[in-house]
């Protein structure tokens, strides 16, 4: 693969967008090795589906979601306003349909830059078959055979995905090649695509505060021209941390992130946060909301976005391609197990663990799954995964990392009539975690 890191000249504060790019890259300064043929080792991950309301954080969804779209925002540690991570949850969550507004129309100069960026973009959207959802966000290509790069959460949980090429229109059905969700980056590979334009990579290191940047993306999940939101950068190496709205899950947090006052947008995700010129130095992840709703108000309200530098998404995407699974980095197809647990006691459906018993909790067995095919029941508690302790749900789904489709595992369980029991069951090949 041969995606590369540029330097881009650092831009002065508060810089106007030129209608011509009067500097260039410099010799490439590769945040990793990028220059590797295609390696895959072993799927090294298994998925355990997360009831919406106690998931593993933010992570329990996507982009742009349909139909019945809806979300309270996680909590950013900074500027204490709710804090979206563009994600939808599935459909047990009931709260108002966020309000979604594309950005205005961009100036000449910035609506020219963008359009030299829009080839090399496409619009994801994916089925959430288990959830009963579609969702929507952006991919940024980056090789001509296409290798697209986009957020965990764009893909977390699809059933399928789909790709629609921006300058073609030609849409591709796509391979997840691996993901980081602790990092919020995923890989995939748009199936049979060849001669596809790509992304010009910029170098995130060499931002600075006040310098303009453009935000591009599928906002709102409404494909056609991708939308536009013109800013500046206003802090370098930002940590948010989020929580999910029931609030009874760990905190997420993603850090080294690049905050802006682009007007970032529900289906933004994924898509490329550009210098002036053109350059992409970061992937759009993560903004500021009002009220639990999507409402960006440059007045009262100025956005608070989120991108992660891009530097740090290829070494993640350079790991992926090379098929070095980490602790952190899932490479290959997700081993499935197929059952919603509670991360607390008590779960959505009212289940809890027998007093004395400590484990996940099911709350659903899902149907047409291994765990269906097997005698876990809804309101057993897993207590074991090859005679290792599960003290919770996120153990659990940390076990079942290490494994792939096609393993056998040997679960230890409890009824809620407090009788322990044992079986094995056979994963198979699931949606990415």
């Amino acid at each position: 693969m041969d995606w590369t890191t540029p330097d881009e000249l650092p831009e002065p504060p508060n810089p106007v967008v030129a209608e011509e790019p009067h500097d260039s890259p410099v010799a490439p300064t590769p945040s990793s090795d990028a220059r590797r043929r295609h390696v895959f080792a072993p799927a090294m991950a298994a998925l355990v589906m997360i009831l919406a309301s106690v998931g593993f954080g933010i992570y329990v969804g996507h982009d742009i979601f349909r139909p019945g779209a809806s979300a309270t925002g996680p909590v950013s540690s900074s500027s204490k306003l709710p804090l979206h991570i563009f994600g939808n949850l599935p459909p047990s969550f009931s709260l108002p349909t966020p309000s979604i507004s594309r950005p205005p129309a961009p100036s000449p100069a910035v609506a020219k830059v963008a359009k030299s960026v829009d080839p090399g973009l496409v619009d994801i959207n994916t089925n959430l078959s288990y959830q009963g959802e579609s969702a929507a966000g952006t991919g940024m290509i980056l090789t001509s055979g296409g290798i697209v790069l986009t957020n965990n959460h764009v893909i977390d949980g699809a059933t399928t995905i789909t790709a629609e090429d921006v300058a073609t229109k030609k849409v591709y059905q796509v391979k997840v090649l691996g993901y980081d969700q602790t990092k919020d980056v995923a890989l995939l590979q748009l199936e049979g695509a060849s001669g596809l334009s790509t992304i010009r990579v910029g170098n995130s290191s060499a931002l600075t505060l006040g310098q303009s940047v453009i935000g591009i993306g599928n906002a709102g999940g409404v494909g056609g021209t991708p939308s536009v939101a013109a800013g500046t950068v206003s802090a370098l190496d930002q940590t948010i941390t989020a929580n999910d709205s029931g609030g009874s899950t760990p905190s997420e947090q993603l850090g080294g992130l690049i905050e802006t006052n682009a007007d970032i947008q529900p289906g933004d995700s994924g898509g490329p946060l550009v210098t002036k010129h053109g350059y992409v130095v970061g992937m759009d992840t993560a903004a500021s909301t009002s009220n639990g709703e999507f409402t960006y108000n440059q007045t009262k309200n100025p956005a608070q976005s989120y991108s992660i530098p891009i530097n740090a998404a290829l070494a993640i995407a350079t790991s992926i391609e090379q098929g070095t699974a980490t602790s952190t980095i899932h490479v290959g197809p997700t081993a499935f197990l197929g059952v919603e647990v509670s991360a607390s006691t008590v779960g959505a459906q009212g289940f809890q663990a027998p007093s004395g018993t400590s484990g996940a909790v099911v709350q659903q067995v899902l149907s047409g799954t291994p765990a269906a095919n097997s005698a876990l029941v809804a309101g057993d508690v897993i207590t074991t995964v090859n005679g290792q302790a599960v003290t919770n749900a996120n153990a659990l789904g940390d076990m079942l990392r290490s494994l792939a489709p096609g393993d056998t595992v040997t679960i230890g369980y409890v009824t809620q009539g407090g009788v322990a029991g044992t079986l094995s069951v056979a994963l198979a090949s699931g949606p990415p975690q």
